[in-house]
């Protein structure tokens, strides 16, 4: 799973440009009653970055937000504020400190949230592939692997050294489509033995001009970690058409060297 953002990485460049700047303000800015015209090159530039950074810690904790960790917003602006002085409160070994335990503390709720939703994936993927395999027409290898023969060609099988062109589409079980080459409008072509082991098995069912849907276990795929919008655990469901097959090279013959008489 992709980790969030974390906002101490921006608080530690933030506050890191900032100490080679420090300078000893008198008092608060007065409160401005109306947004200031951005005409020049410096105005524009000044809020430009103010901002981008806080879009950028605004969308960040509230990804952070659905961890259950809850940052309040004056106290963060207090922060930067008081980063252009020297009036912080905190000395920067409690600044590193407090955001080495902030990581932490995000990382590990990540990380949780993680294993809860590979275990409930987990459940309901064997929930899925159970009822699955009941349905007329589905088929279970000796793998798990399970396939439904939507259309049956007359090619050619590849092997697993092949290079095979295809046109698919891989949704969840709950119907969601993380990727698909039909969508792209181009196949892809790949080495049969280079991709999941669900894919290397079912592909080699089909001849040229097939169209099956595979239903793929978890061990089958990208197991517990997943890959990228793919939980851990997922069964993955593709209805894949068999376009091509291009035979491995084989490797020159080399010629024996000739025997001493």
């Amino acid at each position: 799973m992709k980790k969030l953002l974390q906002v101490s990485l921006l608080a530690s460049a933030v506050l890191v440009g900032l100490s080679g700047c420090k300078e000893e303000q008198a008092s608060a800015p007065a409160a401005v009653e109306a947004a200031p015209e951005l005409t020049s090159f410096e105005a524009k530039s000044a809020y430009a970055i103010g901002l981008s950074m806080g879009r950028y810690i605004g969308s960040t904790l509230e990804k952070q937000q659905e961890l259950g960790v809850e940052l309040d917003n004056e106290t963060i602006l207090r922060g930067v504020k008081d980063g252009f002085t020297d009036k912080g409160q905190m000395s920067d070994e409690e600044i590193q400190t407090a955001l080495t335990a902030y990581d932490e503390h995000i990382n590990g709720l990540i990380e949780t949230q993680a294993q809860e939703q590979a275990a409930t994936t987990l459940a309901e993927g064997k929930t899925f592939l159970e009822e699955n395999a009941k349905r007329d027409g589905v088929k279970v290898t000796e793998s798990g692997l399970q396939y439904e023969v939507l259309t049956e060609g007359e090619g050619a099988k590849p092997a697993a050294e092949d290079v095979v062109t295809v046109h698919y589409t891989g949704t969840l079980v709950d119907g969601t489509t993380f990727d698909s080459s039909v969508e792209r409008g181009e196949p892809a072509s790949f080495p049969l033995n280079q991709v999941i082991p669900g894919w290397t098995e079912g592909v080699q069912l089909m001849s040229v001009g097939s169209k099956y849907k595979l239903f793929i276990p978890a061990d089958l795929g990208y197991g517990e970690s997943g890959a990228g919008s793919i939980p851990g655990n997922a069964v993955l469901v593709f209805e894949v058409e068999l376009l091509d097959i291009k035979a491995a090279e084989q490797p020159e013959a080399v010629a024996e060297a000739p025997t001493a008489e």
